[in-house]
């Protein structure tokens, strides 16, 4: 796995407290908030949103786009924050001091850039390449918080970019500030559309040479494991002739074989191939009756020629989570969903027992394969053997399988408590809870750590 370094040494634990502001590129949109942190575990979130123009995603220049952004600030903290913004910006522009900007009412801001960034410093790290339809040239090799930094100055902005955030870093820290206990959390996790984690390593335990300067205090740094690629090998994870068949498929073959197999975007797909090579079986009355005698409803099953089943990605992730939650003895509403959105006529109870056990089994092998990943990073850190037997080991996670999946964590629990090492004790000291908002609250707590670690 990568194991990339964040910079960042310290995991917020509730007290903090202070105004900090948040920016999020991660795709078509661009979210600006600040946060208000309470120093009591709770916090105000104020927030726009507002759409990247499509000519800017594929500007000549990366000043284009970074000039728009740091409009978007500005709007921001004269909406918001007036009275401190006429204040400051009067200010910046009278009293520059040789070395910048005098930064007493400065905010800080933490920026959540969702693209592959080489990551030198906490506040710098440059671009490797686009992704998600953005292709500016420009920028690619460049320093993405200079940036933005070098806009923001030019409109007298009180603002500082302090941190380059991971938006999986930062459901680590939501977690951390949100969650009662005296050690802050140990992993941030993604279980959505796409996978990853970040945890709290031991520096001593970092074999990497590290560029650029951190605090070596804490004896501690937050690492982005990238674990979506994990064993791209198969040499031990399980294989089936769907996965072989979706990754042939894929835009990355051979690549993100952990997150192939575990994450939302992708399960979808493994059910409608193991579905088609069912329908594919004569001897198997799966989806199509020989007459309505077989069929509880009285009538005949069919699936339409034009059902989204026949077409690669076309089964979407969502009527998985209607059929794990849907436990009628008639399994009504998966018969219903299965005909108005897969065209399966008239499905008998059968066919949705089937087509249930099926995404079952898709579901369940990614929930425990997502504990693997847990269960590796827990007995990594030592915790479990560690001197206060009663603190609980915390984990923030986030993302639409882990929140909208029946059942999803009561699968990660079941299968911890089948690791070796974890067992039934260990996996009731595991506390997993949902950390929401990781790109505006956690981005604003690493931009409070950096700030911390500024050289007075």
């Amino acid at each position: 796995m990568s194991q990339i370094p964040t910079y960042v040494t310290a995991v917020p634990n509730g007290t903090e407290k202070g105004v900090y502001m948040a920016v999020d590129l991660g795709g078509t949109n661009f979210r600006v908030c600040s946060i208000k942190l309470n120093g009591d575990s709770t916090f105000n979130l104020t927030y726009s949103k507002v759409a990247i123009p499509k000519e800017l995603m594929v500007a000549k220049t990366a000043q284009e786009l970074f000039a728009f952004l740091a409009k978007q600030i500005g709007h921001f903290i004269e909406t918001h924050h007036g009275d401190r913004f006429d204040k400051d910006t009067g200010r910046r522009i009278t009293e520059s001091a040789p070395e910048g900007y005098q930064e007493e009412h400065v905010f800080r801001l933490g920026f959540t850039f969702s693209f592959p960034v080489q990551q030198l410093g906490i506040n710098k790290g440059t671009l490797i390449r686009w992704t998600k339809g953005f292709d500016i040239p420009d920028a690619v090799g460049k320093d993405v918080c200079a940036l933005l930094q070098e806009e923001i100055d030019k409109l007298h902005l009180p603002v500082k970019v302090a941190a380059l955030v991971n938006d999986t870093v930062g459901t680590l820290m939501a977690r951390s500030y949100t969650s009662q206990g005296k050690n802050g959390a140990l992993l941030g996790a993604i279980f959505g559309t796409g996978t990853n984690g970040a945890y709290v390593e031991k520096l001593a335990n970092l074999k990497k040479p590290l560029q650029g300067d951190y605090d070596k205090s804490t004896g501690d740094m937050v690492i982005n494991t990238e674990w979506g690629s994990f064993d791209n090998q198969l040499s031990v994870l399980p294989n089936t002739p769907w996965d072989i068949a979706l990754d042939k498929a894929s835009v990355n073959p051979g690549i993100q074989m952990y997150e192939k197999r575990v994450s939302g975007m992708f399960l979808g797909e493994i059910l409608r191939l193991a579905v088609v090579d069912l329908l594919k079986k004569e001897e198997v009355a799966f989806f199509r009756d020989e007459n309505s005698s077989s069929n509880d409803w009285k009538s005949t099953t069919n699936i339409g020629s034009d059902s989204s089943i026949f077409t690669q990605w076309g089964l979407d992730t969502a009527i998985m989570s209607v059929a794990a939650a849907d436990n009628t003895p008639e399994l009504s509403t998966l018969r219903q969903e299965l005909d108005s959105l897969l065209h399966v006529y008239s499905p008998a109870i059968d066919d949705a027992q089937a087509f249930k056990a099926i995404a079952g089994a898709v579901a369940r092998r990614s929930a425990r394969l997502s504990a693997v990943a847990v269960a590796g990073i827990v007995l990594q850190s030592g915790k479990l053997g560690g001197a206060s037997e009663e603190e609980p080991i915390d984990i923030g996670v986030d993302g639409s399988l882990v929140e909208h999946y029946p059942y999803f964590r009561d699968m990660i629990y079941e299968a911890l408590r089948s690791i070796d090492g974890i067992g039934e004790e260990g996996a009731k000291r595991i506390r997993i809870g949902i950390a929401k908002d990781g790109s505006g609250v956690g981005a604003a707590l690493i931009a409070l750590v950096a700030a911390g670690m500024e050289k007075k």
